[in-house]
C-alpha cells in the first residue's frame, strides 16, 4: 500500500523553520515540552526549509536543505515524535538565483536552460506590438484575459551576456537593486578617457542614490556612450525574482521528478502545490487555471507524487462561485478550505451560524477531503467567499458582497492590511485578502479566539494551525512597515523567542487552545462521522461519533460561550469555556 494512504487525520502545525527561536531545532524543543504532548501529528514547514531568497521562501533557489535553519538531526527528531511533514513545491516559478536561471544569464542563447523559463517576447511573438522599451505588448483581446498579481506587465528584464536585456515572464515578486559603479567598470569603453570615466561614475552613482532613470541622465559630451554605460550598470544590478518556468520544456518535468524524490527523502508525506494554477500558459487563454492544460499538468504531477509516496494538495484561490474547488475535489484531490477563515469571523461577529453550517453541510454532502485553517503564513481570504458569473449565469457566493465587505472592514478597522489584485492597466480590480493575525482580526478577544478554534476542530478536514495563533499573537505593525511592498504579510509572522513560548503556555488562551487541539488530535471520534444538529442560527450544535466514542460541541454565538462533551475510553468528560 502506498504511504499516500497513511496520512494522519490529526492536527497540523504550520510555521517557518525560524518562526520560533532561531531555527527548526527550537521548534522541536517546543514540541518536546509536556504542554505540547499529543497536540500535533503533522507539521507544515514553510519553504525557507529549502534554499530561497525572496517572498519568505516561495522564491526557491533549489530544494536542498537550508542548513542555516535545518539539520538532518531535526528530521530524525520529528520522525521520533511521530510528526509527519508537509512541504511545498512552487510549481510555477524558480528564483533568478536558481542554477537553471544563472546558467541562462551566463550563457544566454547557448544555455541548456534557454527554454526552461519563458521569454515574454518569444511567447507573444506575432500576437502583439513591440513597445519602445523592447517589450511586446499583447493585443488587447489577449491582454484583457491575463490575471495579474501585481501592477504592470508580469515581466522582469534581465541582462544577457551580449549586453541585451530580455524580458522574462515574472508573475509574482521581483526586486532590482542598482549597485554603484566605479571607473574600472568603464575601462573597456573605447574612446573614453579617465577624466570622462570619473565624471560618468559621479553622475551614475548620484542617479542611483536619487532613484533617477538612467535613460534620463545627461552625460553631456559622453552621451554617445550612454547605451554602453547603461548596459554596464544593468550588468552590475542585483536581481531577485520568481521566474515563471516553461511547462512545455522536458527539462522542467525532469526537475519536478528530481524535486519530488528529494522532498520524499526528507520525510515529506504531503506535497502542497503552490501556484499550480498559473503554470499552464497559452496564447488566447488566461494565465490562471487554463483547461484542459492545467488538468493535464496536475495529473502528471500527481503521477510523479504517487511514485514518491506523496499526497498532493493543490493550492488554489478563486471565488466560490467559480466552483474550481468543486472541480479539483471531484478529481479526487484534497482541497484547502480557504472559505473557513472568513466564514468563522463572519459567524462570530454576526452571531449567525447559517453561512458556516451551509458550507459544512456541503463538505459532508459532496465528500470533500479538506485541510482547513484559521490563520496562516499568508492572509485571511476574502475573494474566495464571493459569487461569480460563469457563462452568463451568476453563481452565488458563500456570503453576499456586502457581508464580505463587512468582514473585511471589521478586520481593517482592527489594524489589518490589504493585498489587492490588478488589471493589465495597473488599476486595482479586487481585494484579494486581508493580512492580520487571527487574534487581532477578532478584536483581540480571547474568548472569541477559543470559540474560533473550537469551530475549526469540529469542522470536517485536517486542521492546520498557524503557530502565532496558538499564542494569541497580535498584529506586528513594526514588521509590516519595515517589510516594503510585501510588508503586509509580515504583520502575521512575528518570531517568538523561546522565553515567549515558556511564558505563553501559562496563559489561559494558550492552555485552552492546546487542550482543544489535543482533544482533536487524539480522540478517535473525529475519525468517524459528523452530524450537524438543527438549532437556531445563534447556536452551533455538532456531534462527531465513532463506535463508542463521541464529541459534542454546543456553542452560543450571542455570548461566545461553548462546551464540549465527549466520551473517551468509556468515560464521559466535559470542557466548558465561558
Amino acid at each position: 500500500m502506498s504511504k499516500e494512504n497513511k496520512i494522519t487525520n490529526g492536527v497540523m502545525l504550520n510555521a517557518y523553520p525560524d518562526s520560533i527561536g532561531i531555527n527548526l531545532k527550537d521548534t522541536i524543543t517546543m514540541l518536546k515540552m509536556p504542554e505540547f504532548k499529543d497536540v500535533f501529528s503533522l507539521f507544515y514547514v514553510l519553504p525557507t526549509f529549502f534554499n530561497s531568497d525572496l517572498d519568505r521562501g516561495f522564491s526557491v533557489i533549489d530544494y536542498d536543505i537550508n542548513k542555516e535553519l535545518v539539520s538532518e538531526d531535526d528530521l530524525t527528531d520529528l520522525e521520533n515524535l511521530n510528526i509527519q511533514l508537509k512541504f511545498d513545491i512552487v510549481l510555477n516559478h524558480l528564483s533568478v538565483a536558481s542554477p537553471q536561471f544563472k546558467d541562462l544569464l551566463k550563457h544566454g542563447e547557448n544555455s541548456k536552460y534557454k527554454d526552461f523559463f519563458i521569454n515574454w517576447n518569444t511567447f507573444w511573438e506575432g500576437h502583439g506590438e513591440m513597445g519602445h522599451d523592447g517589450v511586446i505588448v499583447p493585443k488587447e483581446e489577449f491582454l484583457n484575459k491575463l490575471f495579474m498579481r501585481k501592477s504592470g506587465l508580469p515581466i522582469l528584464k534581465v541582462p544577457f551576456p551580449d549586453g541585451a536585456e530580455k524580458p522574462y515572464w515574472n508573475t509574482f515578486y521581483q526586486q532590482i537593486t542598482y549597485n554603484k559603479i566605479d571607473a574600472e567598470d568603464l575601462q573597456n569603453i573605447k574612446g573614453l578617457n579617465p577624466q570622462q570615466a570619473i565624471a560618468i561614475v559621479k553622475k551614475v552613482n548620484a542617479g542611483i542614490e536619487e532613484k533617477q532613470a538612467l535613460e534620463h541622465i545627461d552625460f553631456e559630451d559622453c552621451n554617445t556612450f550612454k547605451k554602453e554605460i547603461i548596459q554596464i550598470v544593468h550588468q552590475k544590478c542585483s536581481y531577485l525574482g520568481q521566474m515563471d518556468v516553461n511547462a512545455n520544456s522536458p527539462l522542467v518535468w525532469e526537475f519536478y521528478e528530481e524535486t519530488l524524490k528529494k522532498v520524499s527523502d526528507f520525510g515529506g508525506k504531503i506535497l502542497r502545490l503552490d501556484a499550480f494554477a498559473y503554470l499552464h500558459k497559452e496564447v488566447g487563454q488566461t494565465n490562471f487555471f487554463n483547461k484542459p492544460g492545467t488538468w493535464e499538468h496536475l495529473k502528471a504531477i500527481k503521477e510523479i507524487a504517487y511514485k514518491n509516496n506523496l499526497m498532493v494538495l493543490p493550492e488554489i484561490h478563486a471565488e466560490y462561485g467559480l466552483h474550481l474547488h468543486d472541480e479539483v475535489a471531484s478529481e479526487g484531490y484534497f482541497i484547502y478550505d480557504f472559505f473557513l477563515p472568513g466564514l468563522t469571523i463572519h459567524t462570530i461577529e454576526t452571531g449567525s451560524s447559517k453561512a458556516l453550517l451551509k458550507w459544512a453541510n456541503e463538505i459532508l454532502e459532496k465528500g470533500y477531503k479538506t485541510v482547513n485553517m484559521l490563520g496562516c503564513h499568508d492572509g485571511i481570504p476574502v475573494l474566495d467567499l464571493k459569487g461569480k458569473e460563469v457563462n452568463g449565469v451568476y453563481n452565488k457566493g458563500l456570503l453576499q458582497d456586502e457581508e464580505i465587505e463587512a468582514v473585511m472592514t471589521k478586520i481593517m478597522d482592527r489594524g489589518g492590511r490589504v493585498k489587492n489584485l490588478y488589471g493589465p492597466s495597473g488599476k486595482k480590480i479586487s481585494y484579494y485578502q486581508v493580512n492580520a493575525t487571527f487574534f487581532s482580526a477578532l478584536g483581540e478577544n480571547e474568548q472569541k479566539l477559543l470559540l474560533a478554534r473550537a469551530i475549526q476542530i469540529f469542522m470536517p478536514g485536517i486542521p492546520q494551525v498557524w503557530y502565532l495563533d496558538v499564542f494569541a499573537g497580535k498584529n506586528d505593525y513594526e514588521a509590516a512597515d519595515k517589510g516594503g511592498s510585501g510588508g503586509h504579510k509580515e504583520i502575521n509572522r512575528t518570531t517568538l523567542s523561546m522565553q515567549e513560548i515558556k511564558d505563553g503556555v501559562n496563559r489561559p488562551v494558550v492552555k485552552g487552545q492546546l487542550e482543544l487541539l489535543r482533544l482533536r488530535n487524539t480522540l478517535s471520534a473525529f475519525s468517524g462521522t459528523m452530524k450537524i444538529i438543527e438549532t437556531s442560527d445563534a447556536q452551533i450544535d455538532i456531534v462527531w461519533t465513532n463506535a463508542e466514542e463521541a464529541a459534542y460541541l454546543y456553542a452560543d454565538l450571542k455570548n461566545h460561550t461553548f462546551s464540549i462533551d465527549y466520551t473517551e475510553a468509556g468515560e464521559n468528560k466535559t470542557m466548558v469555556f465561558n
